[in-house]
């Protein structure tokens, strides 16, 4: 990147930059490889914060499908985060996982579920093996205490697991029908596909590990025992680690920093498997040296620009985030290492320029 003017003496935020167009022998945006180049290798060079409001296991999900990544919050229990990280891992890496009820599940219960969807439909199961549907419409002037099974359709649009997403987007055009879906070779639910997904399917790739399973990063604070909490997110399969504090130029984070790194270098010689570390945040060339240097493959970039962050407002502390990445961004390049660019993206264009 260069600015087609001598760079400004003063600090920019993502609204007073443009890019100026140049010539181009790309024909779509579909032939642009976005695929992220931190050591990653991510299809989508996107991730879902580390926040409790934001990142859980239906995020994490839904953003590995689509070649992204979410980051589990540093506050949550090991032993709730190894829940979260086997289930995610267990999804299918390609259909949306299903909400299941039993049979005898009765309708007020369904209807509590049925807005946790955006297609708005429970899967009713026998065991495993998908045996009807409900959506909003089955449960119009129905008593609340009637049970699934007597108000479920039994019209359902089956596919094996191996049907491609441009055959089940034909398949339900042609039946009229709102989901498809997908069974094992024993007729067991693995999961589901609607028209839109297919599309997006067909689109987007997903963020697999080395075992074809959806990838997942967790996060670690600074304060108490980091060996032990980075420990136990390497042993349940966390595929990133984010070192992560509001202040990421301390001394606190740069100890943090070099204990995770002593774990992570000790699994990885114990199993082979290298897991990169994130750290942030911060927003000082000075501060990318010191993290890189103590380890950090990846340096978290962002005081304040967030939607929800009161960083600025209540401390006075920050900077504006399209300078801040610039800088950060070329100190990492110097040393070989990436950045993430964390907060102040408002509109689609603040991507392109982050």
């Amino acid at each position: 990147m260069r600015f087609i003017n001598e760079q400004p003496g003063y600090d920019l935020t993502y609204n007073d930059v443009f890019m100026a167009p140049n010539r181009s022998s790309i024909s779509s945006r579909l032939d642009v490889d976005l695929t992220s180049t931190d050591g990653l290798a991510t299809p989508l060079p996107l991730v879902a914060a580390n926040m409790t409001a934001v990142s859980g296991r239906r995020m994490a999900e839904t953003m590995a499908r689509r070649g992204g990544l979410a980051i589990i919050p540093q506050d949550i229990p090991v032993d709730v985060v190894a829940k979260t990280i086997r289930r995610v891992k267990a999804a299918h890496p390609v259909f949306e996982t299903p909400i299941t009820v039993s049979p005898d599940t009765t309708v007020g219960e369904v209807m509590s579920l049925l807005v946790r969807r955006a297609h708005g439909l429970v899967v009713v199961v026998d065991g495993r093996q998908p045996i009807g549907l409900v959506s909003p419409l089955e449960t119009q002037g129905v008593d609340r205490f009637a049970q699934a099974q007597d108000i479920m359709t039994t019209d359902l649009v089956t596919v094996d697991q191996q049907t491609t997403p441009e055959d089940i987007f034909d398949t339900l055009a042609s039946h009229h029908q709102k989901v498809a879906l997908a069974l094992d070779s024993e007729d067991q639910l693995i999961g589901l596909m609607t028209p839109k997904s297919a599309l997006r399917t067909a689109i987007y790739s997903p963020a697999l590990d080395a075992n074809g399973s959806l990838r997942v990063g967790c996060a670690v604070g600074v304060n108490g025992d980091v060996a032990s909490k980075v420990r136990g997110l390497l042993e349940i399969s966390a595929d990133v680690l984010v070192v992560d504090t509001a202040h990421g130029h301390q001394d606190k984070m740069i100890s943090a920093l070099a204990t995770a790194v002593k774990v992570r270098d000790e699994f990885a010689a114990r199993t082979g498997k290298h897991v990169l570390i994130v750290a942030g945040n911060v927003v000082t060339r000075q501060a990318t040296f010191d993290l890189i240097n103590a380890g950090a493959d990846i340096v978290k970039v962002g005081v304040g620009p967030g939607a929800m962050c009161t960083t600025r407002m209540q401390t006075g502390v920050g900077r504006p985030q399209f300078s801040a990445v610039l800088e950060c961004a070329q100190a990492a390049g110097e040393l070989g290492k990436s950045i993430w660019a964390d907060g102040g993206v408002r509109h689609p264009r603040d991507v392109a320029l982050a």
